[in-house]
């Protein structure tokens, strides 16, 4: 017997066993095996847009490209949103300048993702793409790595965090989304969504109806994305409501191959809840190199689940992710001395740690 199937039954007693309900949505999501997890680092946006202090291009470009070598194949890469909502995204348009000029090397097809909050900010990226002579899909050559270029855009899962994010209700920014996912379709650009405080909202508490969730997720897939990362973005997330939450997708219809996990980390929770997710059989989970991130609209709400972190658990686990963790480790000790921050991933500097005695041997 395989030593991974009793490893992932460490919260069996939480879940009863039921059948994968056939695919109702015509998404391209991409082809997941049972022992292969895609995670998506989000350390370049996410992880970055709420820093108070300033960071220059240089930098922001060089996280890019130093996390192109570990193995990652989707790297957030920036947000095209108006300056003054999100200062340190104001350099987005000149990060994808750069990725479509010289593409990080790499020995995988790397996905930029970039964060759209409106039709304008589509129209802004596709104005570029226009202008470099790009598209979606860039096949690779001698001189430059093939990449693709996708979106993402959010909803939230609770009214009062959708007005205080979005200024406006949940029926109102589906309205909104619509039309950037039929432009996106129309340019051949893979969409992906994210719904906002799934698993507790700072205004409405942690019980979240895993319905709404559902409906919502549901709502993105029809409408054309091609995956949906349901966030619990304060960190309130427990093991339990975890599990309920995605018995109630599935119940709703929803493929696991269209979902992926996003943890915060404000309780400690981040990992039990990723291994009910895996568990539960879902592939693809967000993180960000060396812990960065936060929600400037939850107090106290720390950075997303460490990559390094991740994948140290995922790898102990049995499971393939195809990302190189001394390489990681190495960034997020590097990007968090670049930004005068604790390095918040304890798989990373246990890791650096080892690596330095090794040397000293």
């Amino acid at each position: 017997m395989s030593l991974l199937r009793p490893r992932l039954r460490l919260f069996s007693a939480l879940r009863n066993t039921s059948t994968q309900p056939t695919r109702r949505f015509a998404t391209e999501a991409r082809t997941l095996t049972s022992d292969h997890v895609r995670i998506v680092e989000v350390g370049p946006r996410d992880g970055l847009q709420n820093e108070k202090k300033s960071i220059p291009l240089e930098i922001k470009i060089q996280l890019i490209e130093k996390l192109a070598k570990t193995g990652v194949t989707t790297i957030e890469a920036g947000s095209f949103v108006p300056a003054k909502w999100v200062p340190q995204m104001a350099s987005t348009g000149e990060i994808l300048e750069h990725l479509i000029r010289s593409p990080p090397q790499s020995q995988h097809t790397i996905a930029y993702n970039y964060l759209v909050p409106n039709v304008k900010g589509l129209e802004n990226l596709v104005k570029i793409m226009d202008a470099e002579g790009a598209t979606a899909e860039m096949p690779g050559s001698p001189s430059k790595p093939a990449t693709t270029t996708e979106i993402s855009l959010f909803a939230a899962a609770t009214e009062a965090f959708s007005r205080a994010n979005t200024n406006c209700t949940i029926a109102e920014s589906l309205e909104r989304i619509k039309p950037i996912v039929e432009l996106a379709k129309s340019r051949n650009i893979r969409v992906r969504g994210y719904v906002s405080v799934a698993l507790g909202c700072p205004y409405e508490g942690p019980n979240v109806p895993p319905s709404k969730v559902a409906e919502i997720t549901a709502s993105l897939l029809e409408m054309g994305a091609d995956e949906v990362s349901v966030a619990d973005t304060t960190g309130m997330g427990t093991a339990p409501r975890t599990l309920e939450l995605l018995r109630t997708l599935t119940a709703a219809g929803i493929a696991n191959s269209d979902l992926a996990l996003h943890f915060h980390d404000t309780y400690g929770q981040a990992l039990v809840n990723t291994i009910v997710g895996l568990e539960h059989g879902i592939r693809i989970f967000d993180s960000s190199v060396g812990g960065l991130g936060g929600c400037p609209y939850s107090k106290g709400a720390t950075g997303n689940v460490a990559t390094e972190d991740l994948v140290h658990t995922l790898h102990s686990l049995g499971m393939h992710t195809g990302v190189n963790l001394e390489e990681m480790s190495k960034i997020g000790a590097w990007i968090s001395n670049e930004l005068g921050r604790a390095n918040e991933s304890r798989a990373g500097k246990a890791t650096l740690a080892r690596l330095e005695g090794s040397c000293q041997l």
